[in-house]
């Protein structure tokens, strides 16, 4: 009976040794794991740290900064979306339009914009559409879309400057063509972006003649309040004349942030009538 509760005994330190050496090295294995993915030797790849956000950038540089992607990644989760707005957004914005953007952030590119970058990003790539306003009406709304390629030029944005404010910086986009229902003419949509908006003459104008920001229209690129220009009085004919539009036939808003967007109704124009100066012109 003694030999057979000694073989027992034996049999479990036995087992237990086994087991005990066999925890032993999966212990050994995990510190192994552990400190090989250790944040200061192998960050994970959703931390917003500098490694990752190098990498980020080095791929989107590869893919010459595709505006699709980058959305798709913002979208990701709020890490990735914070690392957009921090980076990449304005990485995106001096990769397509450098002059531009170097023209409306002054000295230093890598500062803070107004609207912020997003909304700088989003002006150059999309346009916003139209629907009926105050002073412009539609029978049914038209959709914004990504637009496949835009100039923004500010010479264009001298004619959407009153005399009193020439002095401002202001890019202007060639309007975009949509086809309106129920019309013979076509719906232009134009945007553009003034440089320190909050300085400017424009800006100065509107509260000296204490214009009211609109109830109902917002900027569709940052959300901001909006002033009608046309219900300023502010619009320069010149601006009809640019866009190829009746003087009646256009409305455009200016935000608290200095993104403008607005809506005309286009008249056909032969090819000698079109303009097609680039000189001093950003192509995205």
């Amino acid at each position: 009976m003694d030999t057979h509760h000694d073989a027992r005994g034996r049999q479990q330190k036995l087992n237990a040794s086994i087991l005990e050496g066999r925890f032993s090295v999966v212990q050994m294995n995990t510190n192994k794991w552990l400190r090989f993915n250790q944040p200061s030797r192998l960050p994970s790849f959703g931390e917003s740290c500098i490694e990752n956000e190098r990498v980020l950038v080095l791929v989107f540089e590869s893919i010459s900064w595709d505006i699709h992607t980058l959305c798709a990644v913002a979208s990701l989760s709020r890490r990735f979306c914070a690392i957009a707005r921090r980076i990449l957004w304005r990485r995106l914005c001096v990769n397509r339009a450098p002059g531009m953007v170097a023209a409306l952030s002054g000295a230093d590119p890598t500062g803070r914009i107004d609207g912020g970058w997003h909304a700088l990003a989003k002006l150059m790539f999309f346009c916003g559409g139209g629907e009926s306003t105050r002073y412009f009406n539609l029978s049914q709304p038209s959709l914004g879309h990504f637009a496949c390629e835009s100039r923004f030029s500010k010479t264009s944005g001298r004619f959407f400057l009153p005399k009193n404010c020439r002095r401002d910086l202001l890019y202007m986009s060639d309007p975009c063509e949509h086809h309106a229902v129920g019309g013979d003419e076509h719906l232009g949509v134009f945007r553009g972006v003034f440089r320190e908006f909050m300085r400017s003459k424009t800006r100065e104008c509107l509260v000296r003649r204490q214009a009211a920001l609109e109830e109902k229209v917002r900027c569709p690129y940052c959300g901001g309040r909006v002033w009608s220009m046309t219900a300023a009085r502010l619009v320069p004919k010149s601006a009809a004349r640019r866009l190829g539009s009746r003087d009646s036939g256009l409305e455009f808003f200016v935000c608290v942030n200095g993104h403008l967007h607005g809506t005309c109704w286009l008249i056909p124009l032969s090819s000698e009538e079109e303009d097609d100066d680039n000189s001093d012109g950003s192509v995205i």
